[in-house]
């Protein structure tokens, strides 16, 4: 006898930081994010929706920024933050307009026959389920204004 299986039991079980991990891609983000000590928040219970850069984003990144952070955990951390919008927000639910992030300031999301952009950057990939949210890939490091 087959038997079929409900969609719950398809739900994702990693939370946002674990299926960035998994997606193998998000290294230099992960390592920013534990830098900065804010990986527990995506960890939590959420809904998040992460605007995740991947490493190819933060090679355009020069060193000395990069460096610059890293000596600054929480600059680096209010960058983060600002990748980082409450709410799972799936890409058919995305639409132009700004978004609040966790850092306070307004993504500005931008939906055209060209793509999707929040801020100046492209979104790559999208809905990258987790338990606790969703990850859409970026092509580029948001770089909020101080």
């Amino acid at each position: 006898m087959q038997t079929t299986k409900l969609l719950d039991d398809y739900a994702p079980t990693r939370d946002i930081v674990d299926t960035a991990t998994a997606a193998g891609h998000f290294s230099v983000l992960l390592n920013a994010m534990k830098a900065a000590q804010v990986t527990e928040t995506l960890r939590g219970h959420g809904p998040y929706t992460l605007f995740a850069p991947t490493d190819a984003a933060f090679r355009k990144v020069t060193r000395d920024t990069i460096n610059s952070l890293l000596k600054d955990r929480a600059k680096l951390a209010g960058i983060l933050n600002a990748h980082v919008v409450r709410g799972k927000i799936m890409a058919k639910q995305l639409a132009s307009g700004p978004l609040p992030t966790l850092q306070g300031q307004d993504l500005l999301l931008i939906v055209s026959l060209d793509g999707v952009r929040v801020g100046n950057a492209r979104i790559m990939k999208t809905d990258i389920e987790a338990a606790n949210g969703v990850i859409h890939s970026i092509d580029t490091v948001l770089m909020p204004l101080p």
